[in-house]
């Protein structure tokens, strides 16, 4: 396909390098040289320095024939303005906008049907989303639903008094009598889509997919709390912190926010009431103790420096035994991260960037199976899909164990009409379902790509 990427910040960068390993042809445009220069050096794209909402700039850029146009600059009124001209002057052009501020937010609906925008997305706005889930269900490190929250991919890292240490999958599976499937260990810096003979270690960070009930009764079964939280201390009252204190808040889970600007307290006071807002520098230990880090139960660090929030919550860490959400933006040292134990790390470009490639994969194929859902997991190094099985295929009514399938690819769940099945070798697909993939292979557009 061809894509146009207007803005090459942190998630126009990260879409380029995403798309551009797909084999996608991409070009980015930003008004800032100096911005682009990473970008030419390291990745397969051409790069135009310009205003993507110049027809000039469009018309070098290929707007005549592009397939999609992402408008990710920092402003959202220019973001839907490039869309709007390139709806114009694009034969076929369908575009995405990123919109971030809150005040649009209970509008986008009709933004995307009045300005004609193919996706809209709100990168705070899925941020808070996934930060919520987690301190729903604080046992877990990561939660991504699939089949509209039927089923969950779930995070959790291996303890010595859980007992599961130097057991085989299989006799994992056997031990608890749940249906749920191991599908995915990170282990150092190594990852693993696992078969039935690979041993758990102490440490290992495992990922397992289960509908909600199954995973309840399994994080209990192994001694995790699974109870959410009955009160969260937000430390960073920005655009992130409105949305999620606004969710918490609807359930029924108490919101404490330390901010250190006072005209953003005075904003928060308006915008969520409810919630207690606190004027002060959550970097400062004093304040955090004064307001009672101790007895937190989940600590959320939302300021807009990485090290900061990294700090805050090993200080959380050290100072009570709170469920912690770290953002991190930036993520040259997520390896290093990973080492910290710093709870839930939540990556918000990630985040970004998976709804936009999740909407690409369904733009390619929308007839025989198309993608509805889909995550980067393992640290970034494999991906969760969710498939669509619209038509008959060579991978429909065919039972999993003589279908020859790609190696590094398990598929961990089927959704048939509401009913979620962990599947076996001899269950098989059917048209009408959806199934989720989990593979180390990138780029996956079509169900039928699972086969070797």
């Amino acid at each position: 396909m061809k894509i146009i990427i207007i803005g090459c910040g942190k998630v126009g960068y990260a879409l380029a390098e995403e798309l551009t390993q797909e084999e996608h042809d991409v070009t980015i445009i930003d008004s800032v040289a100096s911005r682009l220069q990473e970008a030419s050096e390291d990745l397969d794209a051409l790069t135009i320095v310009g205003f993507g909402s110049s027809i000039s700039t469009l018309t070098e850029a290929g707007i005549a024939t592009a397939d999609l146009l992402i408008a990710v600059t920092g402003s959202d009124e220019l973001n839907l303005l490039c869309c709007l001209m390139a709806k114009k002057h694009g034969r076929h052009c369908q575009t995405v906008a990123r919109v971030r501020n809150p005040i649009y937010n209970k509008e986008i609906q009709l933004m995307k049907e009045s300005l004609g925008i193919s996706m809209i997305i709100n990168p705070e706005f899925a941020t808070a989303s996934e930060m919520s889930r987690i301190l729903k269900f604080p046992s877990a490190i990561k939660i991504d639903p699939f089949a509209k929250g039927k089923v969950e991919l779930l995070k959790f890292r291996i303890q010595p008094e859980f007992h599961i240490d130097s057991l085989t999958i299989v006799s994992l599976r056997k031990r608890y009598d749940f249906e749920f499937l191991v599908v995915g260990i990170e282990r150092g810096d190594e990852v693993f889509i696992p078969n039935g003979d690979f041993v758990i270690k102490n440490g290992d960070v495992v990922s397992i997919v289960a509908a909600p009930k199954s995973a309840v009764q399994f994080f209990k079964a192994i001694g995790l709390t699974t109870n959410r939280v009955k009160n969260c201390m937000i430390i960073g009252g920005g655009k992130i912190g409105i949305y999620l204190a606004r969710m918490l808040l609807d359930m029924k889970i108490k919101v404490v926010i330390i901010e250190k600007s006072e005209e953003q307290c005075k904003h928060l006071a308006e915008l969520v009431p409810e919630a207690t807002v606190v004027w002060g520098d959550g970097t400062n230990k004093k304040i955090l103790l004064e307001e009672n880090i101790g007895n937190a139960e989940a600590v959320v660090s939302l300021t807009n420096v990485d090290e900061e929030n990294i700090l805050l919550s090993l200080f959380a860490k050290d100072n009570s035994d709170a469920k912690l959400v770290t953002k991190v933006n930036r993520i040259s040292f997520s390896g290093i991260l990973a080492r910290l134990d710093l709870g839930s790390v939540v990556y918000p470009k990630y985040l970004t960037t998976d709804y936009i490639l999740q909407y690409i994969r369904a733009m390619q194929n929308t007839i025989g199976s198309n993608v509805e859902t889909l995550y980067h997991i393992l640290n970034n190094k494999a991906e969760a899909l969710e498939f669509v099985i619209r038509e008959t295929s060579a991978v429909v009514e065919v039972p999993l164990k003589d279908l020859h399938l790609k190696s590094d690819l398990l598929l961990s769940c089927i959704n048939r009409h509401g009913k979620i099945i962990i599947p076996g070798g001899n269950d098989s697909l059917k048209v009408g379902d959806t199934v989720v993939v989990v593979t180390t292979r990138k780029g996956l557009g079509d169900v039928r790509d699972i086969l070797a």
